[in-house]
């Protein structure tokens, strides 16, 4: 069991370790540029996109759980099906962001804040990003697919090539043709469209045999519509409730000052990069989960769940090792800018403490995704984003300003991870018991 985990795992952190990554180079080329405005544009921008982005992705957690079931039940007729009725969905959602994308632009500035030079320079990145949404949503649906055939490699593939692309096209406007936030911007969606070339190029390489099987009557089977969209909108639900805790925090640190921001938003990228790694694990989580909940066999269910944990925490030690001596070293190759690492030093501690607080709220969701056990994820998200982190935050927050914020952070992910924890045999073994 053991080395299927891993078949899955490294495949996906190899995947995941690509998105740090290119943040972090998107970081380095604007935090070079001699004023931290542009470091905040990329904040700003990103927050928008993380929105957008988050908010959809149940296109590919929905996706995976679902194909991982139908696939642990042999019905590749409804493997495929999930497929197509995920993508005409991924299409729809996307031509209403390219039509909408105005008045987006405008509530999300409303809402974010920062200032008004910030705020230029992040709209002319959002303007220039936003016509990658089709592609962007359409990569969702293809990564979920994947893994839910038990395909890790083709993720892999796609993820290195878009961010490859990605980080060769930001690197080349920004420093050849002397183009700043809106450079990062269109590398972004040139890449996000030539990885959708590619994952159509090995879907046909490897499943062409399945377009044999698509039907119309199982696009549209009534019964099976009214779950996917049941389960997708927990899914949605959860995720907006991450979102909120993000762009609160981004906001929070815009209105403290473009210092804070740029201190929030580099030291955030530490705790994004390590949920990629243990992410690997959620994503081995979601293929194995879901195989083994359609095949009904719950002994491997645990068994899987049991190995899960193990991985989990000893990826947990390794990374709280990694930061305690090193998070001020990392900090330093991001900004050469001494206001802002000066302005760091007071908070590098709670980065410190993100990996034993967040480990174990990464892999249950990759767990409850391919259970497809969406309620009582959505139910633990409402309750850590306004049981914990609001109240935290307000509470804290005149007497510790920017601590406040991270306290809650750390309080969030903790208490995600806690509450899934209680609730996992009634949520998952229950119903397969």
């Amino acid at each position: 069991m053991n080395r299927t985990i891993l078949k899955l795992a490294i495949p996906n952190i190899v995947s995941n370790i690509t998105i740090p990554l290119l943040g972090l180079v998107d970081l380095f080329l604007m935090g070079h540029l001699g004023s931290e405005i542009y470091i905040g544009a990329i904040a700003l921008g990103g927050v928008i996109f993380n929105f957008i982005y988050w908010g959809f992705s149940f296109l590919r957690m929905g996706t995976s759980g679902f194909t991982a079931q139908a696939f642990g039940e042999n019905n590749q007729a409804e493997s495929i099906t999930i497929l197509v009725r995920a993508i005409l969905v991924a299409i729809f959602i996307s031509l209403l962001i390219l039509i909408l994308q105005s008045p987006i632009a405008w509530a999300s500035f409303k809402i974010i804040g920062g200032s008004s030079e910030v705020e230029t320079l992040a709209n002319e990145y959002f303007r220039i990003r936003v016509w990658a949404a089709p592609a962007a949503l359409s990569l969702f649906v293809f990564s979920g697919w994947f893994l839910g055939m038990q395909n890790a490699r083709y993720p892999m593939i796609i993820a290195i090539a878009v961010n490859v692309v990605n980080i060769l096209l930001s690197m080349f406007f920004v420093f050849i043709l002397k183009m700043k936030s809106e450079g990062v911007a269109l590398g972004t969606a040139i890449s996000q469209y030539f990885g959708l070339l590619i994952a159509i190029l090995l879907f046909l390489k490897r499943y062409k045999f399945l377009l044999f099987r698509i039907s119309k009557k199982g696009i549209l089977n009534l019964k099976i519509l009214i779950e996917f969209f049941r389960v997708n909108s927990d899914i949605f639900i959860r995720t907006f409730c991450i979102i909120a805790v993000f762009t609160f925090f981004t906001s929070k640190s815009a209105s403290e000052s473009d210092t804070i921001l740029a201190v929030n938003s580099l030291l955030i990228q530490l705790l994004l990069f390590f949920s990629f790694f243990i992410d690997g694990f959620a994503f081995a989580g979601e293929a194995l989960v879901g195989k083994f909940v359609g095949a009904k066999q719950p002994e491997n269910l645990k068994k899987v769940i049991k190995l899960l944990f193990y991985w989990g925490t000893g990826l947990a030690i390794i990374f709280t090792l990694l930061y305690l001596p090193g998070v001020n070293f990392i900090l330093k190759i991001l900004t050469s800018q001494h206001e802002v690492i000066n302005a760091a030093q007071p908070f590098l501690f709670w980065v410190i403490l993100v990996p034993a607080a967040s480990f174990a709220s990464f892999i249950w969701d990759g767990i409850y995704i391919g259970a497809t056990a969406s309620k009582a994820m959505r139910n633990a998200l409402i309750g850590a984003t306004f049981l914990v982190f609001v109240p935290v935050y307000y509470l804290l927050n005149p007497l510790w300003g920017n601590h406040s914020l991270w306290l809650g952070m750390i309080l969030f992910m903790l208490s995600r991870g806690l509450i899934q924890t209680f609730i996992y045999r009634q949520a998952i073994l229950k119903p397969i018991l």
